[in-house]
């Protein structure tokens, strides 16, 4: 057996949706990673304190325990994966990996059991289900009755919205609700934000993009406080995913980005990212509400007690403290003018777009966060409207496909380069080769060379060429491979006979008149409609008659013979079977 041993399609539930993932196992580490968000799980084996092997609705799914507190769920396995699965435990691990029975009685009365953040529901000693308390937004209490309220996400089809328990009216040997006591072990580890206490620092009028207004941010220990005038919003820390800090193409501003998972909600608009915009002249000077031991121990020389520099750097300096996140600034990318964005549109609305070392991010009107490892391939579109602009396309994995749209034809050959470096795959990399090669994007402002449309015009000439030669073939029937092929286009000649008419069209030309004569007053329009109700109810010979004598006569062919060709037919046909005689008059 390898050090490692890796699974894919592995499944973690996040509030009610289930998130595709790859897990690893190694001799340090388990590491689960997220194939919608991108999060990492990074558990060390030393913390590993219980590891079950359980029947569960995805088949078979592991639950690891951590001594500090944490649990960790992963389902999606197969049955025959426990045995790999274990042996790894018992060669690298000191925890043995324990199979585990769920109760299916479907009873609804046992016992309900605490352990660090679940709340397990038990019937004789085997769980029937279990609660992560981090998923509770509200727990209430009544008469022997307690009712605890779920945060809702917006990716799930189906959303659990409550559970009830009843709680027996038996006192507790001290005296104590057993309600009561009940509502208070779900609390103390529910994701419930109350402000309680003073402000780590409070950070006035901060001019926020998305949602747009400006807004009071006050830093608590375990939540972020955004204060408006309209709506006010409580991020929790563990709902960040990432932090971005990057430079506005003036060179004057900063936008700051927190991506957020699950996002904020105002209505039935969801924020996924918080963006701030900061001007790099203004200055702060900080002083954060905490003594200094207080400061030393908990932020360990990430922070100080007072500090001062620019508004930006304040505050993505006390947020990466706090949310324990690094900060995404954009990579090696330059573009044409020497910022580190490309001035685009996105859908009706223009802003930047950012190449980072691992994605892309555009801001900020939709914001869009693209890593690397969810895109599939990517695009490079003629404008629509004009040549000095092309469109970028990026395609995801999903089959999502974005289009920033606009971007300046300079700086076209920087993006490619970067695209090309990352080794992302390029859906018309020919074409957009060529065009390099031909400088079809090339410095200057006039719009003397074409590299797009020069290829369209080289690729119209091969098709004439290829039509006129097959037709030509077709044509002369007196071809010897050894003669040369004459290449002069041919000319269409002015006398030559038109295309014959359909049998349909003899036949109304014929039966015109008599239509009309068995219809007085019927119009043109009626004539038509009336001629191909006829049509439709004459045989299927005498219509072929009718379109092998239009055939053979051209144009020159009037119908009122038609009713002769008929009569000849029909004695044809009445002719004694002598071969010999129809074989010599059949043509």
């Amino acid at each position: 057996m390898g050090d490692t041993l890796e699974f894919s399609d592995i499944f973690q539930e996040v509030k009610g949706c289930w998130n595709d993932g790859r897990l690893r196992f190694s001799k340090q580490t388990v590491v689960y990673k997220s194939n919608k968000t991108g999060k990492v799980d990074s558990i060390p084996v030393p913390d590993l304190s219980l590891a079950q092997w359980r029947r569960v609705c995805l088949g078979h799914g592991i639950k690891l325990a951590t001594s500090n507190g944490h649990i960790y769920k992963y389902d999606g396995f197969k049955d025959t994966d426990f045995e790999k699965i274990s042996a790894f435990f018992k060669a690298n691990y000191k925890v043995e990996l324990t199979e585990k029975d769920m109760c299916v009685k479907g009873w609804n009365w046992g016992t309900a059991k605490f352990s660090g953040p679940l709340l397990s529901f038990d019937i004789n000693d085997s769980p029937a289900f279990e609660i992560p308390l981090a998923s509770v937004s509200q727990c209430a209490t009544g008469k022997n009755e307690v009712t605890v309220e779920f945060h809702q996400n917006d990716d799930a089809e189906v959303s659990l919205m409550e559970v009830r328990f009843y709680v027996p009216p038996n006192a507790a040997d001290d005296g104590t609700d057993p309600v009561e006591v009940f509502s208070q072990n779900v609390l103390s580890r529910a994701d419930v934000i109350q402000a309680t206490g003073d402000a780590v620092c409070i950070f006035k009028e901060l001019q926020c993009l998305t949602p747009r207004g400006r807004y009071d941010i006050r830093i608590y220990p375990t939540f972020l406080h955004l204060h408006g005038k309209t709506f006010d919003y409580k991020i929790p820390y563990t709902t960040v995913l990432r932090l971005f800090l990057l430079p506005h193409k003036d060179q004057r501003q900063m936008f700051f980005v927190i991506s957020l998972d699950p996002p904020i909600k105002q209505g039935q608009t969801r924020y996924h990212f918080l963006i701030l915009l900061f001007s790099k002249d203004e200055d702060v000077n900080l002083t954060l509400n905490m003594s200094e031991e207080e400061v030393e121990r908990r932020f360990e020389g990430k922070l100080n007690k007072n500090m001062s520099g620019s508004l930006y750097e304040m505050v993505s300096r006390v947020m990466k403290a706090l949310v324990n996140r690094k900060i995404t600034v954009p990579g090696n990318f330059q573009g044409h003018s020497g910022a580190q964005c490309i001035t685009c549109s996105y859908k009706a609305s223009s802003g930047l777009l950012y190449p980072l070392e691992r994605g892309f991010i555009y801001v900020h009107k939709p914001p869009v966060h693209l890593r690397f490892e969810e895109i599939s391939c990517v695009n490079f579109a003629r404008g629509t409207t004009t040549t000095r602009s092309f469109d970028f396309e990026i395609e995801t994995k999903q089959g999502n496909q974005y289009t920033f749209s606009s971007i300046e034809r300079e700086e076209y050959g920087k993006l490619f380069d970067f695209v090309n470096a990352k080794k992302l795959s390029i859906k018309n990399r020919g074409l957009r080769e060529d065009m390099k090669k031909k400088d079809g994007y090339s410095d200057s402002d006039e719009d003397e060379h074409d590299a797009y449309l020069e290829r369209m015009k080289e690729e119209g000439k091969i098709r004439e060429e290829g039509d006129d030669d097959s037709e030509g073939d077709e044509s002369d029937e007196s071809f010897n491979p050894g003669e040369e092929e004459d290449d002069v286009k041919k000319v269409k000649d002015a006398g030559a006979p038109k295309r014959p008419m359909s049998a349909y069209m003899l036949w109304l030309n014929a039966s015109r008149e008599r239509i009309r004569s068995e219809n007085p007053g019927i119009s043109i329009t009626e004539i038509s409609k009336k001629a191909g109700e006829m049509w439709k109810q004459i045989d299927k010979s005498s219509k072929e008659v009718c379109h092998c004598l239009g055939e053979q006569n051209g144009p020159k062919f009037t119908l009122p013979y038609v009713g002769v060709f008929l009569q000849l037919r029909h004695f044809w046909h009445t002719l004694p079977a002598n071969k010999q005689f129809k074989s010599k008059y059949s043509k």
